[in-house]
C-alpha cells in the first residue's frame, strides 16, 4: 500500500516537472504564430544595433546609443550601418519624434557633408524619412553646402535623394503657407536657403539634366514651377 502510494507521488512529480520544462521551453523560444510574440533579448550594444540581423523597432535608449556612436566614431562602415538603422526606424512616425527629441536630426544632417558618397546617400535617406514630419523640418539645418548636392555632376543616387528631401519640405510648406504668396523664414534656416535665388537657379538648370529620372523629380517639386 505504501509502495503504491510512493510510486503515485513519483509519477505525479515527473508529470509536473515535465510540464514546467515545457512551459519554460515555450517562453524562451518565443515561437511566432500569426504575429510577433514578445521575445526575451539581451541588452544590445550600439554596434550590435547596426548589424543587418537586427530588425526590431528601436526604443529611446537604443536610439540614443546609435546617435552617440555616430558622433564618436570615424569608422565609415559603422557610420553607414548606424545611418541605415536610424533611417529604417525613422520610417515610423513614433520614431521620428523620438529621434528629434534626442537631438538626432542635426547629427544625421551633419553626415551629408561626409566625403564618403555612400554615407551621404544613407544620411539623405534618413533625413528624407525624418522630413515627412513637419516639426522635424524645423530642426533640419543643412548650410549653403547643401546646395552643392543639387549640381548636375553629383552622382544620380545622391542627387535624387537631395531632390526628394526638397520635395518633402516644399510639399509641407505649400500646405502650411498656401495662402501666402511669399512666406518668410528665419535667416539661415533650411527654408530660407531653399527659397533663395541660388536654389532656384540650380533647379532650373537641372531641368536640362541628362538623366530622365532627375528631370522628372525636378518637375515634381511645385515650388519652382
Amino acid at each position: 500500500m505504501g509502495g503504491a502510494r510512493d510510486v503515485g507521488w513519483v509519477a505525479a512529480g515527473l508529470v509536473l516537472a515535465a510540464g514546467a520544462c515545457y512551459c519554460f521551453y515555450k517562453l524562451t523560444r518565443g515561437r511566432r504564430r500569426g504575429g510577433r510574440q514578445l521575445r526575451l533579448r539581451p541588452s544590445r550594444s550600439a554596434e550590435d544595433l547596426t548589424s543587418g540581423s537586427y530588425d526590431d523597432t528601436l526604443n529611446a535608449e537604443q536610439v540614443q546609443k546609435l546617435l552617440y556612436l555616430l558622433e564618436s566614431t570615424e569608422d565609415p562602415v559603422i557610420i553607414e550601418r548606424a545611418l541605415v538603422t536610424l533611417g529604417n526606424n525613422a520610417a515610423f512616425s513614433a520614431n521620428q519624434i523620438v529621434i528629434r527629441e534626442l537631438g538626432g536630426i542635426p547629427i544625421v544632417g551633419s553626415k551629408i557633408n561626409n566625403p564618403n558618397q555612400s554615407i551621404k546617400e544613407k544620411a539623405l535617406n534618413a533625413l528624407n524619412n525624418l522630413s515627412v514630419n513637419v516639426e522635424n523640418q524645423i530642426k533640419i539645418k543643412v548650410d549653403s553646402s547643401f546646395l552643392s548636392l543639387l549640381d548636375g555632376h553629383v552622382p544620380k543616387e545622391i542627387l535624387l535623394r537631395a531632390l526628394t528631401l526638397l520635395q518633402n519640405i516644399t510639399n509641407c510648406l505649400n500646405e502650411e503657407h498656401r495662402l501666402a504668396a511669399q512666406p518668410t523664414f528665419p535667416e539661415g534656416s533650411l527654408f530660407s536657403l531653399l527659397y533663395g535665388k541660388e536654389c532656384a537657379q540650380k533647379m532650373k538648370a537641372l531641368v536640362h539634366h541628362h538623366d530622365a529620372d532627375v528631370k522628372e523629380k525636378v518637375t515634381m517639386i511645385p515650388k519652382f514651377w
